[in-house]
This record gives C-alpha cells, structure tokens and sequence, in this order.
C-alpha cells in the first residue's frame, strides 16, 4: 500500500487510508519477554513494544491481543471504526500475572492484575518467614 502524502490524503488513483496507531506498554523488562500478539481483523500483525502504526483502509476493525509465555494470556479486544485520514489510538497493557485478563482502550491502561501480584508475593513471604522460623524453633 502506497503511504499517503504530507496532507494525510492517499495519492491520486491509491485507495483511501486511515491508520490504528497502536502503543503497547511496557517492555521487554518490564513485561513480557515475547512481545504480545496483535490480530487485527484476525490478521496477525509484526510489533514491537511502543508505538505501532499500521495503515487500514476504512471501515469496521477489531484488534485482538494476549500475551504469551507456556499459554495465552491476557486476551483483550476492542472494536473501532476507521475513517478515511483517521488516526485511532489504541493503547494495550499486558497483566502482572497469566491470571488476568489485558487492558486495551483509547487512552493509556493501567497494568492489570499488580494487586493479585503483591498479595501472593506477601504470602510468599510470610510462608517462607514461618518456615524458617520452625525450623529455628524446631532446631
């Protein structure tokens, strides 16, 4: 697809664009170290962490995406109509944990699931300080 020209318009004779400005939070430290998946209409898209821009014709899109390590997770989708010169943002937040669901929207997403995250390293924790005070106890 040819790229439009410094007016936002397609050229002359091209078929008419619109664009899905799509930031994925996070990074390879931060997040996940495989980057999410992006389908957009079902099409599997190339990404990276930050910003992804892909140009569309107009119309009706879903983007769906999860993240991945040993299983899917963090599937989120949404749906948007792309007009002709339109950019739509779309912002996706994988979770903290492979429990929860992402968080995709047009506007930046908080990291879902860091609650679930602290409670269990808490009882992580408090399991291992007791432990190791049985043991003292005991020894």
């Amino acid at each position: 697809m040819t790229m439009p020209d410094q007016t936002g318009q397609p050229a002359p004779g091209q078929p008419p664009v619109g664009w899905i400005d799509l930031t994925i939070q996070g990074s390879h430290m931060t997040s996940n170290m495989i980057v999410p998946t992006v389908l957009l209409n079902g099409h599997k898209m190339p990404t990276q962490y930050g910003r992804n821009v892909f140009p569309v014709p107009p119309g009706h899109w879903t983007v769906e995406m999860y993240a991945q390590w040993t299983w899917k997770f963090g599937k989120a989708s949404l749906t948007c109509d792309v007009a002709e010169g339109q950019t739509v943002p779309v912002f996706y937040a994988a979770p903290m944990t492979g429990f929860s669901k992402g968080a995709i929207g047009h506007e930046k997403q908080k990291k879902p699931g860091v609650l679930g995250f602290v409670l269990l390293m808490v009882f992580l924790l408090v399991f291992i300080v007791g432990l190791v005070a049985l043991g003292v106890v005991a020894g």
